[in-house]
């Protein structure tokens, strides 16, 4: 969805008429990062894989996090394409690849996680206020046609990006632009706007979500509070360490809930604030002069760095948020049940899996 690459191998500066973005950063740092992140997000999400496909799909948080999961796998993917594109160490063939397929199914995956991830706050939110609401195989089967009709409308919106990405470059310094039609040039900038509403729209349902959460939460926790000079005046000895145990487990599980805000801002909002300037810099180039140009699509890589993290950090919500996934992935492994439950407050999970 993005297509401004270049591929000339001169200092950052200006070259033959045209503001070149190869420097240290772009051809060695980040390709490195880049390569580590796919060998530790190969390594994790192979495990996440394994672990779900030992799961049912018994509640909507599961089917919404194998759903996060084949993103994330698929984005994991895309990595090695990006190195060798990055570093100049592909071939043209490589990358028009890049351009017509790998990038956008980074930006494909990476927006629906960003929907998934909405789903989740909501999911997360209505497990707060209605926890003793159960489900049906009737939701269930409605949850499922949702997560293919979202697969199926980002797949058709995207498409058109890589059928209309046809031309052929007439020179090996090009740009992903380069390759699009003027059909494909006027569908990229509707695809832009599209995945705006999609990020601002989630954006507000999980800031709205997770101040729903933090003020049941809080009015639990003041209950709680209130009721605990009572509770000490009955239970005496053991019964009162038992209870301190219960609340200290659920204070470890409300903020484990929060592990989807935190991955959330820290992987997709940056980018989304950093990529308005980029996307001004590129389409009103009399406003900003090289130099400018090349800080904001440094600041565009970095945050775009950030959200490929999304791919390593997603298995912490699996393992924080699920304790299906943690009782699946510790029988696997042969480890007691209670491992690291000191960590997750195990026996208050915020999902059980069932």
């Amino acid at each position: 969805m993005e297509g401004n690459t270049t591929f000339l191998q001169f200092p950052g500066n200006r070259t033959n008429g045209t503001c070149s973005r190869d420097n240290v950063l772009k051809t060695l740092v980040f390709p490195v990062l880049y390569s580590l992140l796919f060998l530790v997000g190969l390594l994790l999400n192979a495990v996440a894989v394994w672990v779900f496909f030992r799961i049912p799909s018994k509640s909507h948080f599961i089917i919404y996090l194998k759903n996060v999961v084949v993103a994330d796998v698929i984005m994991t993917f895309t990595f090695p394409f990006k190195v060798l594109s990055d570093s100049n160490m592909a071939s043209i063939g490589l990358r028009i690849f890049v351009c017509r397929v790998s990038s956008v199914l980074f930006y494909l995956t990476m927006y629906i996680s960003i929907l998934f991830f909405g789903l989740i706050s909501i999911d997360r939110c209505r497990k707060t206020l209605m926890p003793f609401r159960g489900t049906n195989t009737a939701r269930l089967f409605r949850r499922k046609l949702l997560s293919g009709a979202i697969w199926t409308f980002l797949l058709i919106l995207c498409l058109p990006n890589v059928i209309l990405t046809s031309k052929t470059p007439t020179s090996k310094y090009f740009k992903c632009s380069d390759l699009k039609t003027m059909a494909g040039l006027h569908w990229h900038e509707v695809v832009n706007h599209v995945c705006q509403v999609i990020f601002w729209v989630n954006l507000v349902t999980v800031i709205v979500c997770y101040t729903l959460i933090t003020k049941e939460l809080y009015r639990s926790y003041s209950r709680s509070k209130s009721q605990s000079p009572v509770a000490g005046t009955i239970c005496q000895g053991p019964s009162r360490a038992t209870t301190q145990k219960s609340s200290q487990a659920k204070r470890k599980m409300s903020a484990n809930v929060f592990l989807v805000l935190a991955v959330f801002f820290v992987c997709f909002v940056p980018f989304h604030f950093a990529r308005v300037p980029y996307t001004m810099s590129q389409t009103r180039t009399v406003m900003f002069d090289c130099k400018l140009k090349l800080f904001f699509f440094q600041l565009k890589e970095s945050t775009l760095f950030l959200t490929s993290i999304n791919s390593l950090l997603d298995p912490l919500i699996y393992f924080f948020l699920c304790k299906a996934f943690r009782t699946t992935l510790f029988k696997t492994l042969r480890l007691p049940l209670g491992t690291c439950s000191w960590l997750t407050g195990q026996g208050s999970d915020s999902d059980t899996g069932n």
